[in-house]
């Protein structure tokens, strides 16, 4: 049975407010921004990035078998007659429109997540859950930002039953823009923490720029709020005028309560009550802070119409997003170590929440507890003295050694007992080889820094030093 077009070529000019040139794209079974992943019978639209304009690579989305591009009038004449293209004003608008588009004709139930920390692992344990009992659509990775959030709208079959979206932002205001374009039934608020401190006065403006997303519920939507939050009454009071009712999660939930957590091996099992009924179930991953955030994913579960009992069954497979926690035994010639990959994002709560599931897992014989961190970015003028501050958490979650890049970090390194120390350097770069020479048997190694720290390289150095063999 052939799957319907997710766009028609007429419904694309009337979304996009365009004027056809070089013929009319018949359909068009995906949307693209990105000739790296473009799949033939894409829509590709020619967005402006920060450092490279999309039109730069329309002729490559066209050789690559796009059914279209979404090009501007200034490059309409330099690809006349190259294949069909759909010529608007602004390339970004249209993406805008075809993803309110997209939400018009939908009958899914949208749930929209924000927050400082665990936007991400929320969003894909929702969408597990969700994919069991209906056709789910969700964002990928992390595109939650201003070409994140319409590009994941405008990719959304007009048969989803659900939708799951991550809204993010670093400034004030982007929430408000962004998530009316989604108009959810339900918003949730994991945590706000010190996060994007250098373009905000205080956390309580942080809390007010994530309690935007409660300004596009739809009638009688549901807001759901971490009740162990230290702002958690004024995110409620901000959420009061627009949410029919406030579901609170947490250690201290009112609605939703963790009653017990315990690590068991590479997972957790949780006990918890969600609206007055107890249950218990496994999360494929390990950490009390995974374990949190699935009692939101389970509220919005609850809200669209599944028993959590159901839902939370689901979870016994879940597996953290790259970069978030993902966890790899490395088999090495003398023996195996686990290595966990944190290197997409860090701030200091989500740091402190790293080294606290660190600190439970078992290094193994002869092992030690690792950790290798690079620069939390944007936090500010009082970055330095956030980065040292984390130092009693490295000692509480028995740290064996330290490995540390960047600036920052080195408040960190020093602030830290002696004996902890491994290494400093100024780059990840610099500090790979020390890494790489360090690692034995038994470890337990976790890796975090905020992206642009590009740890990742360490994680992949890792890998690839012990990357089994190919065959020629």
């Amino acid at each position: 049975m052939s799957r319907e077009p997710l766009w028609s070529g007429l419904a694309l000019v009337g979304a996009l407010r365009a004027r056809v040139s070089g013929g009319l794209a018949r359909e068009a079974n995906g949307v693209s921004i990105d000739t790296r992943t473009l799949r033939k019978g894409d829509l590709f639209f020619a967005i402006r990035g920060d450092a490279r304009d999309g039109h730069e690579f329309v002729h490559a989305a066209l050789e690559k078998g796009a059914a279209a591009a979404v090009i501007d009038e200034a490059h309409a004449a330099e690809f006349y007659g190259y294949g069909p293209l759909f010529v608007v004003r602004d390339v970004q608008q249209s993406l805008e429109w075809l993803g309110q588009r997209a939400r018009e004709r939908s009958r899914a139930y949208i749930a929209a997540i924000t927050g400082s920390v665990g936007k991400t692992s929320t969003k894909e344990m929702t969408r597990l859950m969700l994919e069991h009992f209906g056709e789910t659509h969700a964002s990928v990775a992390s595109y939650n930002n201003h070409w994140g959030v319409p590009l994941t709208l405008a990719r959304m079959p007009e048969t989803a039953a659900y939708g799951v979206f991550e809204i993010g932002m670093n400034h004030p205001g982007e929430i408000a823009t962004l998530v009316p374009q989604v108009r959810p039934h339900v918003a949730v608020v994991t945590r706000v923490a010190a996060v994007h401190l250098e373009n905000f006065e205080s956390i309580e403006a942080i809390a007010d720029a994530k309690a935007e997303v409660f300004t596009g519920l739809e009638t009688g939507g549901v807001a759901i709020i971490n009740g162990d939050d230290a702002l958690s009454d004024r995110l409620a009071a901000a959420a009061a005028p627009y949410a029919e009712h406030i579901f609170i999660f947490g250690e201290h939930g009112t609605d939703a309560r963790l009653l017990s957590y315990r690590a068991i091996g590479e997972a957790g099992a949780v006990e918890a009550e969600i609206l007055g009924k107890r249950i218990e179930y496994v999360i494929g991953a390990p950490g009390k802070h995974i374990a949190l955030n699935s009692l939101a994913a389970l509220l919005i579960a609850e809200v669209f119409g599944i028993g959590a009992e159901q839902a939370a069954a689901t979870l016994a497979t879940f597996s953290p997003p790259s970069g978030r926690g993902q966890r790899e035994v490395i088999d090495t010639p003398q023996g195996s170590f686990t290595l966990i990959d944190e290197s997409y994002n860090a701030n200091p709560t989500s740091l402190r929440a790293a080294l606290e599931q660190l600190g439970a897992a078992e290094p193994g014989r002869g092992g030690r507890r690792v950790v290798v961190l690079g620069d939390m970015l944007e936090l500010g003028p009082e970055g330095a003295d956030l980065h040292a501050g984390v130092a009693p958490d490295l000692v509480a979650a028995h740290i064996d050694q330290v490995f540390t890049a960047g600036p920052l970090m080195s408040r960190l390194f020093y602030a830290a007992p002696e004996t902890m120390r491994g290494a400093h350097r100024r780059t990840a770069l610099e500090l790979e080889e020390v890494v790489l020479a360090a690692i034995r048997p038994g470890d337990v190694v976790m890796v975090k820094g905020s992206n642009g720290s590009r740890m990742s390289r360490i994680v992949a150095a890792l890998k690839q030093k012990y990357a089994p063999e190919t065959a020629n």
